[in-house]
C-alpha cells in the first residue's frame, strides 16, 4: 500500500482499501493513526465493557469495544464514498440494532466512551467531542486514567453537550441513557 497523504480528504470507500495493519480513524475525511492502548487502558476498558455486557444481557441494547467501526454520515448520505467520518470508540452502546451491520455501526451510538491518554487527549477531548455532538451521540464519557476521573457529557434539547459532572474514583455514575437503572462504581473500574 502506498503511503497516505494526510493532507488529503478520504471517504469510507478509501478506508476500506487500506490493507495494512495500522488502525486509523477518519475525522471529517482526514486520517489519523491510532496508537496501541496501554495495559491500564485495556484494564479500564475491560472493566467498563464487562459491566455494560452484564447489564445488557437479554436486553435490546448492545455494547461493542474497539476495534469497531462507527460510520457517521450526513444528510442521509450512507454510501461508502460519501461517509467521511469513521471512528473506533473504546466502548459504544447501541440501542437501535438496525444500525449494526457486518462492518460495525452505521449511525450514531447512544453512548460513547473514550479512554484518553496523553497521546490522544486532544483528539478525544476536542475533535471527537465536536464530532459526537454534531452527530447526536446522546451520552459521551471521557475517561482519564491518570487522574482517575470521568467527564460525562449529555446532549441537551438543542443538540449541544453540557457537562453533567466530573466523577472521581470514589463516585458512582448513573448511566443516563438507561435512566439510572445502571450505576457504575468507579472503584471497580479504576482497580
Amino acid at each position: 500500500m502506498k503511503t497516505l497523504n494526510l493532507s488529503l480528504r478520504y471517504s469510507y470507500a478509501d478506508y476500506l482499501t487500506w490493507v495494512d495493519n495500522i488502525r486509523r480513524e477518519l475525522i471529517n475525511g482526514f486520517a489519523f493513526k491510532m496508537a496501541a492502548p496501554s495495559s491500564t487502558h485495556q484494564t479500564i476498558s475491560s472493566n467498563l465493557s464487562g459491566t455494560f455486557w452484564n447489564f445488557l444481557r437479554k436486553k435490546p441494547c448492545k455494547v461493542f469495544v474497539a476495534p469497531f467501526d462507527v460510520r457517521l454520515y450526513e444528510n442521509g448520505e450512507k454510501e461508502n464514498k460519501k461517509v467521511h467520518t469513521v471512528v473506533q470508540p473504546d466502548i459504544c452502546v447501541i440501542c437501535d440494532l438496525s444500525k449494526i451491520d457486518k462492518r460495525g455501526c452505521l449511525g450514531s451510538p447512544d453512548l460513547i466512551i473514550e479512554i484518553v491518554s496523553s497521546k490522544n487527549s486532544k483528539r478525544d477531548v476536542k475533535d471527537k467531542f465536536e464530532v459526537y455532538e454534531k452527530f447526536g451521540v446522546k451520552e459521551y464519557w471521557v475517561v482519564r486514567p491518570d487522574e482517575k476521573n470521568v467527564h460525562v457529557f449529555l446532549l441537551n434539547e438543542n443538540r449541544k453537550y453540557f457537562l453533567n459532572g466530573i466523577y472521581t474514583q470514589e463516585d458512582s455514575i448513573p448511566v443516563f441513557i438507561f435512566n439510572g437503572d445502571l450505576i457504575i462504581n468507579l472503584n471497580d473500574i479504576f482497580e
